[in-house]
């Protein structure tokens, strides 16, 4: 891992958010709801009556927000539009992302709009939600209005986030917004976000050729558990609905052959037609790691947690008896195995095995329980897992990956989907009773690995 980690000039250094998690104000400009809205409020709800009706209110705290972020550094800030209030009666919802793009310019950040952060609006999901083709004509109608209010100060857009989290989360496990436990529908789901992000590069590349696209994807290494055939197999499918069913589509036109034979039985059958569609040129591809998938093809073994606290039923589509044993590692308050070589290993795949593009860490950071202690948080481990993961990085980029930018999730404590209130990821502190944003040690330190350009490095 690099000792020595200073980045190359014109690296972006960012923060990322999502509108539900932090905005709040779910009744203002007349938006309506979103299935977040309804999913927290469903009977049996888990949440303990977490919503994100106030998340952190950074719709009015927006111009309180941005000054942190000049102040730290940031170059960059990745933000979510939310559909359900951009969409809002006389182009209001709108209004605030406006108002929040010219701030940012107006402090030198470059605003960095993601149009899908799971917010589905309530209405679409009535109508069958993302199982339905139409929801991706409806998403890129959407993306071109946004895009015709803010393109001429946006040069830089992401369309989907974490396609597989809205699909196998969303409509398979049901851990996730709108908690459907289908899994056919899920496989349509995931079709229909990757279709719904042709449709919208295309119709904003329509309005402004000279826009740079892309789209984020949760990508992990995979490895087997143990040399055995099962873990081996269990390795490829994982790997398979997790990766390649995405990348594979976006980058080279097809789904992968191997994933679709693990999903025949669902009667999963994409067109020719709209693989050219999912298939736009872009600019940029957005990736969020947090850890490693180790895998175990036998039932039998010891399950580590999930991506959700809650799973109870299988988001692997077609492959539901694999296993995620614990390997040792040391972990986050996530549950999460931390392993920072799995990033550099993401990274280089993608500069060897896919076509050129420029690639950006778009979510990358640490979860855990914590409080201030004398008005401070001291958080020493999310340093070291920031550290360890931008050493990751700078390895990548000596090995080729034309890595250009690395967003930490996340700017904010805030709403953490399944999770509620009860995990933290923010360079910033927030309490949820009054607040007040209080920067943690990580933010001053990510404050100085901007300043210097990467961790360790000399001035």
């Amino acid at each position: 891992m690099s000792e020595q980690a200073r980045f190359p000039d014109g690296f972006r250094w960012g923060a990322a958010t999502a509108a539900y998690q932090v905005e709040g104000a779910t009744d203002a400009d007349g938006r309506a709801p979103s299935v977040w809205d309804t999913f927290v409020r469903r009977p049996g709800a888990v949440l303990g009556g977490d919503t994100g009706d106030v998340a952190v209110d950074h719709y009015h705290r927006f111009r309180e927000d941005v000054a942190i972020m000049r102040d730290l550094g940031l170059t960059s800030y990745r933000f979510s539009v939310s559909w359900p209030r951009a969409q809002a009666p006389g182009g209001r919802g709108l209004g605030f992302y406006d108002r929040l793009v010219d701030a940012l310019l107006d402090a030198g950040v470059e605003p960095w709009p993601t149009l899908y952060h799971w917010d589905l609006p309530q209405t679409l999901e009535d109508a069958g939600g993302w199982p339905e083709r139409d929801t991706a004509h409806r998403f890129a109608d959407y993306a071109a209005e946004v895009h015709a209010v803010l393109g001429d100060r946006v040069r830089n857009w992401l369309t989907v986030n974490e396609p597989w989290c809205a699909a196998f989360l969303g409509y398979a496990s049901g851990d996730h917004a709108p908690g459907r436990r289908e899994p056919a529908a899920a496989l349509r789901a995931a079709h229909h976000l990757m279709l719904g992000h042709g449709m919208a590069v295309q119709a904003m590349r329509a309005q402004r050729p000279d826009n740079r696209f892309g789209a984020a994807v949760n990508l992990y290494a995979v490895s087997p558990a143990s040399d055995a055939e099962a873990d081996v197999d269990a390795a490829r499918r994982v790997d398979g609905l997790q990766n390649r069913f995405f990348l594979d589509p976006l980058l080279l036109g097809r789904y992968p052959e191997d994933v679709l034979a693990d999903v025949e039985r669902y009667g999963f059958a994409p067109s020719d037609a709209d693989l050219a569609t999912i298939r736009q040129p872009i600019e940029h591809l957005g990736v969020n790691y947090y850890s490693r998938h180790t895998v175990s093809g036998d039932p039998d073994s010891a399950p580590q947690a999930a991506s959700s606290p809650f799973a109870e039923h299988s988001p692997w589509v077609g492959s539901e008896h694999v296993r995620f044993p614990s390997t040792g590692r040391p972990t986050t308050g996530m549950g999460w195995e931390i392993d920072p070589s799995g990033l550099t290993e993401v990274l280089v795949r993608l500069h060897r095995e896919y076509p050129a593009v420029d690639l950006y860490v778009t979510e990358n950071g640490a979860g855990y329980q914590e409080e201030p202690a004398n008005g401070t948080v001291h958080d020493a481990e999310r340093i070291r897992y920031l550290d360890g993961h931008l050493r990751a990085c700078r390895d990548a980029i000596d090995a080729g990956a034309p890595l250009r930018g690395y967003f930490t999730w996340s700017l904010l404590d805030n709403f953490e989907w399944a999770w509620g209130y009860s995990r933290r990821f923010g360079l910033v502190h927030v309490d949820y009773a009054t607040l007040r944003r209080a920067p943690k040690d990580s933010a001053r330190w990510y404050a100085e690995v901007i300043r210097r350009g990467g961790p360790g490095a000399s001035e």
